[in-house]
């Protein structure tokens, strides 16, 4: 059974996970330190961590694996140490394939927080020379690969480093103004190391980049409920082991102070007795067993926890003057059937005693002895030495 149920479960989780949903917008910000690599002059560099450059995208992502990006980027190149000086802006635009590698290889099994990301592209991008001469705009192709690890702040916001290689085509001068003999070649010219901030755009709460797989999902789902089946189980067998009690006394107490009238709690009239306030209900927990006389092996004297019983009924039949009971003794099977007989009625007229001590008219009293209470097992027996009432 548990097999089966365990198996729907699944079924249902594989269809809930198959209708993730998740925002699929984002934008991202990086800056950082680049380094030209080629179509630069003799004894022009610009170092190895040249700061300033900066980048601006925005990415859609088609499911939790791939996706595209939009980017747009700038440097600020300048000569380095032991350079001759130059300065140069450059400018970029690019549309990227996004691939989430931490998606394809499950990193949600083993980490919440790290992510992976490769993208690829083409773009456009255009250089100008500033210094050591004025060079016209010289517009290129652009060819860009990066990879992107990611560290997860919230739903919504992750940080990330990035490392992209830019390669061009069609550079006709170098950043340093020179001309290029051979603008045809494609050459990794730029490489670009940035930090920066992703923040996911959308009304969902999941983003596509540390969304979980769905293997994982189940998993942790399955999980969770075998945990909670086995803590029910482990509650079930203790409360199998206790015994289960019913303190009468304080369910009288509990249901006085619950059917109580107003004017009676207010004043404090029935503070420690039972009042009377609900009779239909009283007349019929004590009709239904509720509110038992209770005897010890062979004896008619009533047991002390079983006094207030008495009290109860005496109360009730103050407070209703046309009330009349039936008192109704009983024994347990072990003796003779005919002195159980004799003694269930004896029982019940030391209750019968009781009452009319306590100012209720015998008139309104009548008693008999039920003998054997045949309806208790051998370990109930206690249950058996009783009297019970029966109000008209």
């Amino acid at each position: 059974m548990g097999k089966i149920f365990l198996g729907a479960l699944f079924f249902c989780f594989i269809m809930q996970v198959n209708a993730q949903e998740f925002n699929k917008w984002s934008v991202d910000f990086g800056a950082g330190v680049h380094q030209i690599t080629k179509n630069i002059s003799p004894n022009y560099d610009s170092g190895n961590f040249g700061f300033g450059q900066a980048s601006l995208g925005l990415r859609y992502m088609l499911n939790e694996k791939f996706g595209f990006r939009l980017g747009l980027g700038y440097n600020e190149f300048a000569e380095g140490e032991n350079s001759l000086p130059f300065r140069a802006n450059y400018y970029r635009i690019n549309i990227e394939g996004i691939v989430n590698a931490g998606n394809l290889l499950n990193f949600s099994s083993w980490t919440k927080r790290f992510n992976l990301l490769f993208h690829a592209g083409v773009g456009m991008s255009t250089s100008s020379t500033i210094k050591p001469i004025n060079q016209e705009t010289d517009i290129m192709t652009n060819f860009i690969l990066g990879l992107t690890p990611q560290f997860k702040l919230s739903n919504r916001i992750s940080l990330f480093f990035d490392t992209s290689i830019i390669f061009h085509q069609f550079q006709h001068y170098t950043f340093d103004g020179a001309i290029i003999q051979e603008p045809r070649i494609i050459n990794p010219a730029i490489i670009n190391t940035s930090l920066g901030v992703n923040i996911s755009i959308g009304k969902q709460k999941e983003n596509a980049d540390f969304l979980k797989n769905d293997e994982v999902i189940v998993t942790d789902k399955i999980d969770d409920i075998v945990k909670r089946l086995d803590k029910a189980e482990t509650e079930i067998a203790t409360l199998k082991t206790k015994k289960a009690t019913i303190n009468k006394v304080e369910l009288v107490k509990e249901l006085d102070n619950r059917y109580a009238l107003k004017g009676e709690v207010a004043s404090n009239r029935y503070a420690n007795v039972v009042t009377s306030s609900n009779v239909d209900l009283i007349r019929k927990l004590l009709n239904d067993g509720y509110i038992n006389v209770y005897f010890d092996v062979n004896k008619k004297t009533v047991q002390k926890g079983s006094l207030n019983s008495v009290n109860y009924l005496t109360q009730f039949m103050k407070d209703n003057p046309n009330v009349s009971a039936l008192l109704i003794g009983y024994a347990d099977e072990t003796g003779k059937e005919k002195q159980n007989q004799i003694l269930s009625k004896n029982r019940a007229k030391s209750v019968f005693d009781i009452l009319v001590s306590a100012g209720i008219s015998a008139n309104r009293l009548s008693y008999a002895g039920g003998g054997e209470d045949k309806s208790v097992t051998t370990k109930a027996r206690q249950f058996a030495r009783k009297v019970i009432f029966k109000i008209n």
